[in-house]
């Protein structure tokens, strides 16, 4: 069985490819000449923020 700080650093890495989805998508929004937040980035941020918070409530158990 792994390790709970190996699943966080999964966690973490899977938090960081959101992070650059996200970043594709706003700068396909901006290209675009669109305004705001696409939905999809908003989406994609809130699920980045819950697998950080996850890793973070792991790495807690010591």
């Amino acid at each position: 069985m792994r390790d709970v700080h190996e699943i966080a650093a999964d966690l973490e890495a899977l938090a960081e490819e959101l992070a650059d989805h996200a970043l594709e998508v706003l700068r396909g929004a901006h290209e675009r000449g669109e305004s705001g937040r696409p939905e999809r980035e908003k989406i994609l941020t809130q699920a980045r923020r819950s697998l950080e918070k996850a890793a973070g409530l792991l790495r807690r158990l010591g």
